[in-house]
């Protein structure tokens, strides 16, 4: 406790008046988002590059985090996208041998706050009872009122639309295992080629199309139909990302302009995005799910997935039409996790069969979006 006394305190102060007390151990200064907590024993790299995250303070369960350090293979994104990052106790000295730098430095890097010494368990706890809650983390001062003041008036994520701070500026192809110009697409169209309407993608999503032999596209979310068609796209897949899914009917929109023309595979935000576009309506979860131990029940296979998940909101089921299948559901709250048009050749899961991190139970879904698009191909030739 005595080397934690050497560094900067930190207040981490909820919107209900709660008030947690530790030490920054990254970067200092004040960060605003709403607090949820991960379950995951690893994976916090992927985490705090996860563009899901964006204005969100998460919360590590597990106790002890940094011991393996960062590395450059385990990105999901450019950049740290979180707000602030909370542990019980940092390890400052990694051992792995693909280490390349540190917890701490990663975030210092990215001017991102890192908090230990919290009591997490019983933040978890809080969270767990009252749901999540907009928070304010600070360095800047031990005034709770002022903090409090300040979060209250922050507006939070219900009704806001945080994805043009995520997506890409511009086009791009994704090709061995990094953005690449979209001049380098081949015109001739050997390969199955897929267009990714970006949310805030994970790149382990485009590195699972890009190993089953797949042209990836990825577009920015401002997109409409005619310019993804122009790509003479064999499938389209909409990615994850954050903020409230019913703030984007301009991607709503452009996916229904989409549905029956091509396949389409949903994942994360992108599964509550079809389930607008089909005529669904979303809502916010108490807590939301997030980490890599959530089972999701497969209906039509009648067996039970282990899945990593990311989400604060959810479609509802009983808005959508007898036409639509609902395949998957959770088994610990039983919302939905996935659904499927069979006539329109859409499906789409709430949770991350891309699995960084976490298990690997729903990998399949990749292999079965390119058979579809095989199929569909052939019918067409």
């Amino acid at each position: 406790m005595h080397l934690l006394k050497k560094k900067p305190k930190a207040l981490l102060v909820l919107e209900d008046g709660s008030v947690y007390r530790g030490y920054a151990f990254a970067h200092v200064g004040q960060s605003m988002g709403e607090v949820v907590f991960n379950t995951g024993m690893t994976g916090y790299q992927e985490i705090l590059t996860d563009p899901s995250y964006k204005e969100q303070i998460v919360t590590m369960t597990y106790p002890l985090i940094g011991s393996y350090g960062i590395n450059p293979e385990d990105m999901e994104s450019a950049k740290i996208h979180l707000e602030g990052f909370i542990v019980k106790e940092y390890q400052p000295i990694p051992s792995n041998w693909r280490s390349r730098m540190t917890l701490k430095e990663f975030l210092e890097g990215h001017k991102k706050l890192g908090v230990e010494g919290i009591d997490t368990r019983a933040l978890t706890r809080r969270i767990r009872t009252v749901g999540a809650m907009k928070g304010i983390l600070s360095t800047e001062t031990d005034d709770t009122r002022i903090l409090l003041d300040r979060v209250r008036a922050y507006p939070g994520l219900v009704g806001r639309d945080l994805i043009p701070s995520v997506t890409c500026e511009k086009p791009y192809l994704w090709k061995d295992n990094a953005p690449r110009p979209i001049e380098l697409l081949e015109k001739a169209k050997s390969r199955l080629r897929v267009v990714v309407i970006d949310c805030g993608v994970k790149y382990n999503i485009l590195r699972n199309l890009e190993k089953r032999d797949c042209d990836v596209i990825v577009v920015p979310c401002t997109s409409t139909a005619p310019e993804i068609r122009a790509y003479k796209p064999d499938g389209v897949l909409l990615s994850n990302g954050p903020g409230d899914p019913a703030t984007l009917p301009y991607i709503v929109n452009t996916v229904r302009d989409l549905l029956g023309q091509t396949p389409i595979f949903g994942i994360c935000l992108g599964h509550q995005i079809l389930g607008q576009a089909l005529g669904g309506v979303t809502a916010k979860l108490k807590f939301g799910h997030h980490g890599i131990n959530q089972p999701a029940k497969n209906v039509k296979k009648n067996r039970v997935e282990i899945s990593s998940q990311n989400h604060g909101f959810t479609v509802i089921p009983e808005t959508l039409g007898n036409r639509i299948e609902k395949t998957h559901m959770n088994l610990n709250d039983n919302t939905l996790e996935g659904l499927f048009v069979p006539e329109l050749k859409a499906f789409s899961v709430q949770y991350h069969p891309e699995a960084a991190p976490g298990p690997q139970d729903a990998n399949y879904l990749f292999t079965e979006f390119t058979e579809l698009m095989r199929k569909e191909k052939r019918n067409d030739a």
